[in-house]
């Protein structure tokens, strides 16, 4: 079975080699870029079959690196991976692309998001995702 191609793009090189890292026995990374409108160029170049994106990089930002790139691919998997634990800025992200990963949760999550957004349906870190019972009654141990 071919793995799915990845086109990587983050601002620090050390934390996209650890999402490198994280990637390459499930999926094939094509391109590990720094800055949106290499992310564009990579990935129209590359044709891959999803791009994981910081929000946050110098010039073009991750969300409208990924608002071009689905003009040219409206199909194209779109995973964003940020430090901002913000709601209204995961919203705004999830308006444009299916998945929003904390970088904090990379570890337990990206693989997963990655997945989701590539069987066409939304992800989003546990750390933004309202409570499925707030009034869960404490451990009584």
């Amino acid at each position: 079975m071919q793995r799915a191609r990845i086109v990587l793009a983050d601002d620090h090189a050390g934390v996209a080699e650890e999402l490198r890292f994280l990637l390459d026995d499930a999926f094939e990374v094509v391109a590990v870029v720094s800055h949106g409108q290499a992310l564009v160029t990579a990935a129209t170049r590359l044709a891959p079959d999803a791009v994981v994106t910081d929000i946050s990089m110098p010039g073009m930002d991750g969300i409208d690196a990924a608002r071009e790139l689905l003009r040219a691919r409206p199909g194209l998997g779109i995973v964003f991976v940020s430090v901002h634990d913000d709601p209204a800025l995961a919203n705004r992200a999830l308006q444009v692309g299916g998945g929003y990963v904390l970088k904090a949760s990379a570890g337990e999550e990206l693989i997963e998001a990655i997945q989701c957004v590539l069987d066409g349906t939304t992800f989003i870190s546990a750390g933004l995702r309202a409570p499925s019972n707030p009034t869960k009654p404490a451990d009584s141990r």
